[in-house]
């Protein structure tokens, strides 16, 4: 394989104050609120990351944010100011809401298993009886979720965050209704490139007092898709949906005895998987944006990236004074 992954990332750029490395993102925080996200190669599941990176997997993420915040800047202000380099994005920084707005137009994952399980009512929302997995909801329903500093966020009723003051009432109808927009756009969006868009979420933070959308959006580690054309009859047959994420990266790890469980061995991939995973998120690149894509020269990533990081905030910072 000639293209090299980003795994491991060392950055350090002019004005930063502060990092914090996430499973896949890296956060550089600047002096003049501002922060640099890098999205590296690296790729979780389980609540793991693997061991080998996926080459082109974190430009993949990083353009699909970028093609659907730039798509859907009309409806709500976002963080995104420049994305310099095809792994990084440089946007405003703001205090993140405490609350991720998962709005949900179809019983599947978490919903679909808590559905099964008997219950009837998701953060507050009653679920219609007689639905099967997959189904479609009558409407969109907003399944709310706090947002953890340690561990898993937990699910929350729009009257408990509202009673409780996490977010004011005001303003938490300000989301809902920008959660509801975005995810009508996302949907149409989806639909010409014949895709179904079955649930997502949604973070938003404050800067200077006003909403923005921040993180990424639509992309397939935050948002799960159906193929439309075979939607129906999948659902007719009782089968299950041809969904367009990364679940196949986590049936590939379940099939080699793999599931983050205490003693249990994370598998070797062998060059040949990794190759099959970056060529699949290649795919659901050009599946979901309509677009073909175009590979970077990867040969040197992480040099490549400090060189046009360093020019453009050189080149920014002097724009700002």
């Amino acid at each position: 394989m000639n293209a090299t992954s980003l795994k491991e990332t060392h950055f350090h750029f002019p004005g930063e104050i502060d990092v914090y490395k996430g499973k896949v993102r890296d956060v550089h925080s600047l002096n003049d609120e501002r922060i640099v996200i890098v999205a590296s190669d690296r790729i979780s599941a389980f609540d793991h990351i693997l061991p080998k990176g996926i080459p082109y997997k974190g430009q993949v993420l990083n353009q699909i944010a970028e093609h659907f915040l730039k798509a859907t800047s009309d409806i709500v202000p976002n963080w995104l100011l420049a994305c310099p380099d095809p792994n990084v994005s440089v946007g405003i920084k703001c205090d993140a809401i405490r609350v991720e707005m998962v709005i949900r137009g179809y019983l599947a994952g978490h919903s679909a298993r808590e559905y099964k399980a008997g219950k009837r009512m998701l953060c507050g929302v009653p679920l219609p009886e007689g639905m099967k997995e997959n189904d479609r909801f009558p409407e969109p329903i907003i399944t709310p979720a706090t947002k953890e500093e340690e561990g898993h966020d937990m699910d929350i009723s729009r009257e408990e965050i509202i009673e409780r003051n996490i977010v004011p009432q005001e303003l938490y109808e300000q989301l809902e209704a920008y959660t509801r927009a975005l995810f009508q756009r996302g949907t149409e969006m989806a639909e010409k490139q014949g895709l179904i868009l079955v649930d997502t979420k949604y973070e938003f933070g404050l800067h200077d007092g006003k909403v923005y959308l921040i993180d990424e959006i639509h992309t397939p580690d935050s948002s799960r898709y159906f193929y439309l054309d075979t939607y129906q009859e999948l659902q007719e047959k009782g089968l299950p949906q041809k969904q367009l994420s990364k679940e196949f990266v986590r049936e590939w790890l379940i099939e080699h005895g793999f599931q983050g469980l205490e003693g249990q061995q994370m598998p070797e991939m062998p060059d040949s998987f990794v190759q099959e995973v970056s060529e699949r998120y290649i795919e659901l690149y050009e599946q979901i944006t309509g677009k073909s894509f175009e590979k970077t020269d990867n040969s040197k990533i992480s040099e490549r990236i400090q060189h046009r990081m360093e020019a453009y905030l050189n080149e920014t910072s002097l724009q700002n004074h």
